[in-house]
């Protein structure tokens, strides 16, 4: 999908780049490099590395923290950068040997022979071709005396921060981070360090830390303090920031309003500090700087397979409909352009969001959908419109239950229906992975009950959907991914049940390698219907190759059943293989999946290419 902000009356398109820049600093701080956009020579710099006394992991640690690794990386020769690099790499490999314990370190850097610290950066050499370092870290300091009050109660420091433990830098600054955290989280907002004494006993090979902590006094939230020019009304942020006035500090809820505010999509840029400043004896004002986005978006997306042929997406969207951070968004889709899994499907939906309506963690929301589905097995024109309540407790949760009505012509195999339902539908999700768009590690989890009242021409009853997705790192390079996939409706008859609520299976969401929805229930007659339940499983195994390629093989499995509950008696299995490619762009990876059947009635190959994982 590609999205495109405008702004304006004339909506014109707003196009903005990110660059960053790589800097080092030169000796003391006396001059800074770029070491973007260089030429490379024909020759490499020679690079000869040596931490004696250290293991083969930690030398290579260690020399990974050099920018003459960098350049060496990089078939750097020139001298200005070569030299800039090893006058910062004094300062880095001691900040490398302080966070391991090793506070005696002596370190050589020489540059054709010559030693780098002597070298003025004035006049640097015109080529450096080889580079010689070698680190002779001393002894590891472990902690002598380890100390830090006072403590708020419950605080837990790490537990490498105790005498005759490895005395690293890095401990000295997660205890003391620990123990701030500790009084935040007891109101003490304004906590910080009052003393420290470090003190390293070379000859003992120790160092002894006390430090202590001003807790400051217990604080309470005092009131939001808008700065910044923004199109949404004033009492609105209030609304949708929700700091809790005369409530205890918090650092969580503070955190909360920072994710509030950012959640509406109307804002660029979100900025919430705590205030130097007490008001009414022991209240903190809180100070957020806001900066809108423009206030309409549009984007497109495309993704095609082999059988279901071309798909196009739209949409349009405004982020401060009514000057309230209301988000209006209508999407329309066109599916199976030149396919061989039906004619062509359509949809067009409108959904209105108006972020803390009734509290500040809930979203109000409106939605209608007219959808045509042209399927294999199944033709419907359906109008569903919804209403309902979304709310976010903290940032992995989210719950959203609705009122709905929905009325459907269907032809399938039972013939042609009519009938129309009122639905309350409900779903909880959970989402602990890394990122959305391309996970590496952690989980995602939803689940859909709908409860539903036949009016006219169905049954009543209930449908149960749910999503259980989870990711692996295996070192650097590979992750697996492995998803589940289980549903089944309840009550009513597959022939008095509303047809787009019954499972099928096949296609890129489902099984891979078998036609789009080409998997359901035989009837006597031969025809294929959906079923009353699903069981399926999708696994991969993605192997990147590059720093922006990616290959994957997968395997899937699903099952289709007669019965609501899938107890794999009661329909057929099938299963689908196949090798795919990724290539991450940044803002998700383009997917080019080519998979065949297994078991199941399949035959062929099917192709997917689209944005985005397959799951």
């Amino acid at each position: 999908m590609i999205d495109i902000d405008v702004g304006g009356p004339y909506y014109g398109a707003n196009w903005a780049a990110d660059s960053s820049v790589i800097r080092y600093l030169i000796g003391a701080g006396v001059l800074t490099t770029s070491l973007i956009f260089t030429t490379a020579p024909a020759r490499a710099i020679d690079l000869n590395f040596k931490a004696f006394g250290m293991d083969e992991d930690t030398r290579n640690s260690l020399r990974a923290v050099t920018l003459l690794y960098t350049l060496d990386e990089q078939d750097q020769t020139k001298g200005p950068e070569v030299l800039a690099a090893a006058q910062a790499d004094y300062g880095r490999l001691i900040a490398a040997l302080y966070d391991m314990g090793y506070y005696a370190p002596v370190i050589r850097i020489l540059l054709d022979g010559q030693d780098a610290a002597t070298i003025a950066p004035i006049s640097p050499p015109a080529r450096v071709q080889q580079a010689k370092v070698e680190v002779t870290p001393g002894p590891r300091f472990l902690f002598g005396r380890a100390r830090i009050a006072p403590l708020a109660p419950g605080t837990e420091l790490p537990e490498g921060f105790a005498e005759g433990q490895p005395a690293e830098a890095s401990i000295l600054r997660q205890t003391t981070d620990a123990a701030i955290d500790g009084w935040r989280a007891a109101s003490h907002a304004r906590a910080e360090v009052a003393s420290q004494q470090i003190t390293a006993r070379h000859s003992a090979a120790r160092l002894d830390a006390d430090i202590g902590i001003d807790p400051g006094p217990a604080l309470k939230f005092g009131p939001l303090v808008i700065k910044g020019e923004s199109a949404v009304r004033e009492e609105r942020i209030r609304q949708i920031a929700g700091v809790r006035t005369g409530k205890p500090f918090d650092p969580v809820q503070l955190d909360a309003v920072t994710e509030r505010l950012r959640r509406t999509g109307t804002f660029k840029s979100v900025s919430v500090t705590e205030s130097a400043e007490t008001v009414n004896g022991d209240q903190m004002p809180i100070e957020v700087q806001l900066v809108d986005m423009a206030p309409r978006r549009f984007g497109f997306g495309a993704e095609i397979s082999s059988n279901e042929g071309l798909a196009l997406t739209s949409f349009w969207l405004h982020r401060n409909l009514l000057g309230g951070a209301e988000r209006l968004r209508i999407d329309g889709e066109i599916g199976g352009i030149g396919g061989d899994s039906g004619g062509m499907d359509a949809r067009l939906s409108f959904r209105f969001d108006r972020p803390g309506t009734l509290n500040p963690r809930s979203d109000f929301y409106a939605e209608a959908v007219i959808e045509h589905i042209d399927d294999p097995h199944l033709e419907q024109d359906s109008l569903v419109l919804e209403t309902g309540l979304t709310y976010r407790p903290d940032k992995r949760r989210t719950f959203e239950g609705g009122i709905g009505l929905q009325t459907a012509r269907t032809t399938d195999a039972f013939g042609t229906r009519d009938y129309t339902l009122f639905t309350l539908p409900f779903t909880a999700t959970y989402d602990a992975r890394n990122s959305t768009l391309n996970a590496t590690d952690g989980w995602f989890g939803k689940a859909e009950l709908t409860p539903f009242a036949g009016v006219v021409g169905v049954d009543s009853g209930a449908r149960l959907y749910m999503d259980l997705r989870g990711y692996r790192s295996l070192g650097d390079k590979a992750v697996l991914a492995l998803r589940g996939q289980l549903g089944g409706v309840f009550g009513p008859d597959i022939d008095d049940s509303p047809a787009e609520m019954l499972f099928y299976s096949g296609g890129s969401n489902t099984v891979r390698g078998h036609p789009y929805q080409s998997l359901g229930v035989a009837l006597p007659t031969g025809d294929v219907v959906g079923g009353l339940s699903y069981l399926g499983l999708q696994s991969e195994l993605r192997v990147k190759t590059g720093e922006r390629l990616s290959v994957v093989g997968f395997y899937d499995i699903g099952f289709v059943g007669e019965d609501a509950l899938p107890d794999g008696s009661n329909g057929k299995w099938h299963s689908g293989a196949g090798l795919g490619v990724r290539y991450d762009t940044g803002i998700g990876p383009i997917r080019l999946d080519v998979a065949a059947p297994v078991t199941g009635n399949g035959d062929g190959v099917q192709v997917y290419i689209g944005i985005g994982q397959a799951f």
